[in-house]
């Protein structure tokens, strides 16, 4: 993970529009990470996809996160760490928090898009061998030559099916094992979220400030953001990032002016905020 491509995304969420990043050696760890970092500063993990010639780059995307929650972390991770936009020291990365970002990632990748590119590769290669077997002479011998042909590589295709299948299952229950629940989207792809969470939906328009700070969102006009009325996120409910090994950092003066009160969602008042211990990533929390 260069520290060019962090710059180039802390300057996608200073407009507080959804970005697209890209990973063209597909590197799913530098694409988690990255999500790790952007889930500090206020976006979210969205999706995941493969593109290019052969699949061969892994593009994923971030949106806004509006939860309250999560705009007191970005706002905490702006004040301690304000040179991080500029390449400057980061938040520590929690080993747990990127293992399970890859887990939703590469759940993602192997869904039902992974079983249509392979679906789609072997209708390809068969139309391909019909084409060998004419231009090798399109007699009794050819058609055996590219039969022959055609049978290995569809045994690559079944093995390759099989084999994301299982991969899908192990991310399926890790997830499960750590609280994601299992959503459909419209498209009828199976989705993992943390609990409480909802799947975005079009509609709306949003304005937004540095770091995903929105004024109006874009996926919905619920009080709680896009992901519909959520337990308090990983760091409690003071908004404060734990320290190393959980202990809780002093507070420290905000150098940035007082916000726009208009320019943050506001936590419904007739659901107060827990206090107590902050949960572990992807767990729901106590209450």
């Amino acid at each position: 993970m260069s520290s060019l491509q962090m710059r180039r995304m802390f300057r996608h969420m200073a407009t507080g529009e959804p970005m697209e990043l890209t990973s063209p050696m597909s590197s799913v760890r530098k694409l988690a990470r990255l999500a790790f970092i952007a889930e500090q500063f206020g976006y979210r993990y969205l999706d995941a996809r493969h593109s290019g010639g052969r699949h061969s780059v892994l593009k994923m995307q971030l949106v806004p996160d509006l939860d309250p929650q999560a705009q007191q972390r970005a706002a905490w991770h702006r004040s301690n760490y304000p040179q991080a936009a500029e390449g400057g020291p980061l938040p520590p990365f929690q080993q747990d928090a990127v293992e399970l970002l890859k887990a939703r990632l590469k759940f993602d990748l192997t869904g039902k898009n992974a079983e249509q590119r392979i679906l789609y590769g072997a209708l390809g290669s068969t139309v391909a061998v019909l084409i060998l077997g004419y231009r090798l002479g399109g007699d009794a011998p050819s058609y055996l030559i590219a039969g022959i042909v055609w049978v290995a590589l569809m045994a690559v295709f079944v093995v390759s099916l099989f084999v994301n299948r299982s991969r899908h299952k192990k991310f399926a229950a890790r997830l499960q094992s750590h609280g994601f629940v299992p959503l459909t989207d419209e498209s009828g792809r199976l989705r993992y979220l943390p609990p409480g969470a909802q799947l975005p939906y079009q509609g709306g328009q949003m304005t937004a400030g540095p770091y995903g700070v929105p004024a109006q969102g874009a996926y919905g006009t619920s009080a709680h953001g896009p992901y519909g009325a959520q337990p308090p996120g990983p760091y409690g409910g003071n908004g404060q990032a734990p320290g190393p090994y959980g202990t809780q950092p002093t507070p420290q003066p905000q150098p940035y002016a007082k916000p726009n009160p208009q320019a943050y969602v506001q936590p419904n008042p007739g659901h107060p905020q827990s206090f107590g211990p902050p949960p572990a990533y992807g767990q729901p929390p106590q209450h």
